[in-house]
Formats: C-alpha cells, sequence, structure tokens
C-alpha cells in the first residue's frame, strides 16, 4: 500500500482522533512513521505540545497539504518562537535562558546559515527533531558525557569539513586530553568539552586575544598569575594564544616536569638551554624533581612503618600538606620567576624530610620493640624453664616422714 493511500485511509477516522497527525503518521513506516512513534519521549510531547505548534495545520481536520515542511534554514527562528519567549518559558521551566537564538545568530554556525548554507549546523543537528529530551538526561545527544561524540559527527566527518577547509583531528585529539580523561574515565561533568571553549549555542572559535580568558574561566589562578608574568606581553605582542602554546589546544596533556626541560620540552620552542630562561626553566625541573622524588620517598617509608603497624598518622597529614606545596610550586610555573617557584619548593622539601625522619623513626622504634619482645620472651622462656626445674627437684626429694610440710 503506497504512501497516499494509507494517508486516505487514515482520514477516515479523523473525525474521532484527537490528533490527526499522530494518528495518521503512526500507521505509516519509515521517516514518516517514527516522529509519531518516538515523540512521547520527547519533552514538548511531555508539556503538551504538539505537531501543529513547529509544523502548522489543523490537528483536527483531514488536511493533507496543511502542514509545512520546515526548512534547514527555518529551524533556528521556528525554535525561538518559544525559546526566546521569556513569559511562555517560564511557565514550564524559569531556568532556561532565553538568549539562545540571539546567540545563534553570532555564532559561526548561525551566520553561515544565514548567508544560505544549509549544511551549517542548526538546532536539530544538537538536539534532534522529534524525540529532544533534556540536556541533563544522559541519553541527550547534549549531556556533557555526550556533547564531544555530536559534535564530532560534522567535525569529524572529512566530506563535510572539506568546504570550509577545516581539519577533523579535533575529536581524535581531545580523546588523549587530560580533559577528556576527567569527562569520560572520571565522570566529571564539570570537566571542559566542546563548549565550554567554544560556546553552544554562539559557538565560535576563541580569538587569540581571548585564550587565556577562555582557560582563565575554569583556572582562574592561574591566569592571574600569568597575567603578571614577564611572558604576558611578549604572547600579547606576538598575537599568539598564550596557554596554547605550551599546553595545546584539543589535546592538552596532563602537566609534567618534563614540560620544562628536555629536547621535547614547551621551553624549549623558545628558549635555549643556555639562555636566562632556558637556565630557569631547567632549574624549576631540577627543583620540581626533587621534591616529587623526596616526597616518593617519604611516601614509601611512611606506608612501609604503616604496615608494621606503626603510629604514622600526623606525619602522613604533614604529607598532604607537603604534595600540596609540590602542588603550588607547579602552578607558581605560571609566574616565571625563580624564586616564587622556589618558596613552595622549599618548603616541601622542609616538610618531606620531616616527615622521611619521622618514618625512619617509626621503624627504629618498630626494631626496638621486637628487640625488646626478644628480650621478654626470653625471660618469659627462662622464668618458665626454672619454674619447671624447680618442680622436678621438689617431685624428686619428697619431704621425710613426719617432717612437717
Amino acid at each position: 500500500m503506497n504512501r497516499l493511500a494509507l494517508a486516505l485511509l487514515g482520514a477516515a477516522f479523523l473525525a474521532w482522533s484527537a490528533d490527526a497527525c499522530r494518528e495518521c503518521h503512526s500507521a505509516l513506516d519509515g521517516n514518516l512513521g517514527s516522529p509519531a512513534k518516538t515523540y512521547d519521549a520527547d519533552i514538548h510531547g511531555r508539556r503538551g505540545f504538539s505537531c501543529h505548534d513547529c509544523h502548522g495545520g489543523d490537528p483536527n481536520k483531514a488536511e493533507l497539504h496543511g502542514p509545512m515542511k520546515v526548512r534547514r534554514t527555518t529551524v533556528a527562528a521556528l525554535c525561538a518562537r518559544c525559546h526566546s519567549n521569556a513569559d511562555l518559558m517560564h511557565k514550564f521551566n524559569p531556568r532556561p535562558r532565553v538568549d539562545q537564538h540571539t546567540q545563534f545568530l553570532t555564532s559561526v554556525h548561525g551566520k553561515r546559515l544565514a548567508a544560505g548554507d544549509e549544511a551549517a549546523a542548526t538546532c536539530i543537528d544538537c538536539h534532534g527533531v522529534h524525540g529532544i529530551l533534556p540536556v541533563k538526561d544522559p541519553r541527550s545527544p547534549t549531556h556533557p558525557l555526550k556533547l564531544p561524540d555530536t559534535c564530532s559527527r560534522c567535525h569529524s566527518h572529512s566530506a563535510r569539513m572539506a568546504k570550509y577547509k577545516i581539519g577533523t583531528g579535533q575529536y581524535a585529539d581531545y580523546r588523549q586530553s587530560v580533559h577528556w580523561h576527567a569527562l569520560e574515565q572520571r565522570g566529571d561533568l564539570s570537566a571542559p568539552s566542546c563548549a565550554s571553549c567554544h560556546g553552544n549555542h554562539g559557538a565560535a572559535p576563541p580569538q587569540v586575544g581571548s585564550v587565556t580568558a577562555v582557560c582563565g574561566s575554569c583556572h582562574v589562578l592561574l591566569e592571574q598569575l600569568f597575567s603578571k608574568s614577564p611572558h604576558q606581553p611578549v604572547f600579547s605582542m606576538m598575537s599568539e594564544g598564550a596557554c596554547t602554546i605550551c599546553h595545546g589546544n584539543h589535546k592538552v596533556e596532563k602537566p609534567t616536569p618534563a614540560m620544562l626541560s628536555g629536547a621535547t620540552s614547551a621551553c624549549v620552542q623558545c628558549h635555549e638551554p643556555d639562555t636566562k630562561g632556558g637556565v630557569a626553566a631547567a632549574e624549576m625541573f631540577t627543583q620540581s624533581k626533587k621534591l616529587s622524588d623526596a616526597l616518593d620517598r617519604s611516601d614509601r617509608r611512611l606506608s612501609e612503618a604503616r604496615g608494621f603497624g606503626m603510629e604514622v598518622s600526623e606525619a602522613q597529614l604533614k604529607q598532604i600538606e607537603a604534595r600540596e606545596q609540590l602542588v603550588k610550586a607547579r602552578v607558581a610555573v605560571h609566574t616565571f620567576d625563580l624564586a616564587e617557584f622556589n618558596k613552595p619548593v622549599q618548603e616541601g622539601l622542609t616538610l618531606a624530610a620531616a616527615t622521611l625522619q619521622a618514618g625512619d623513626e617509626a621503624m627504629r622504634e618498630k626494631d626496638w620493640r621486637r628487640i625488646g619482645l626478644g628480650l621478654s620472651l626470653i625471660t618469659i622462656l627462662v622464668t618458665i624453664a626454672g619454674l619447671r626445674l624447680a618442680i622436678r627437684r621438689l617431685e624428686s626429694n619428697p619431704a621425710a616422714p613426719g617432717e612437717k610440710g
């Protein structure tokens, strides 16, 4: 049976149907039938909206040509009829913003769409069409855990990106980053993803001059330290995205001391090893590794002592404080001031030395306790042996008759 015949058949029961659109399309197969079958789960369907709210037409009349087909270039404006209406939106949820359409018009996607590029992303490409779910729903394509995959559907598609001369390796790089590790492997929904840096409805590449501010929206202290550093005016003059010079953009790896020194370090991109900057970077690397190694030694010693049942809880608390000094030192790298960097390093080394000493003392106490326990055991055994010998003597020399016991 062809589509027209099915549509005519559907018209026979339109008179008693509560929603003619859904009744008719429910009897169809494929793309014409799926909207009616998935709409019950759609957030709009659950709020009482129906087909005619977007497509027009009268759901109570048998009009085959009444509803309109929505063009991609008009989708954003259509969604904005409700989503830009504060009075209407507040009836359902007072928290969502109502400036998404205004933001979209400023985005790369919105500008291309306005120029007639129907391949540019619009609302339905990210949120879906008839089965739209709330952002907080883990099944939603805009949920934080799903968003990188959603963006990747277009941005990793070489054929789609070819016309824009945009590379397609961003998603692959991102999956190797410390941000992806926090988001996907640790389940930290606050970890940065595409929208955190590029925006969502107003998506656009961060401008070179704003990279530090964008990164600083999460890494506030690092931005403050960098803004006072000697590198800030240099990178600004060079029109370079400061943070990305050392850390990259999509493939942001976990920072390590190796970034400071060595043939593949970040610093060597600009500083020769024998220059002032190169020497300072090497010194930071040496001191950072020195503190890290000292902390590792203390950790092993304290763990060993605790394994023998020794009380080292106070030392372990100091060790936590010492670890914090290592973090502060790594943060202080962004000042690019060796004196500032060395302050937490020296404090950390002092604490690490104290905790190592505490571990050593605990192990010596353990040894003394073992010696004391051994001596006590020997004393007990000698006493037992003496008692047994005395008992045997008494048993072998019974008292004479008439002699008082």
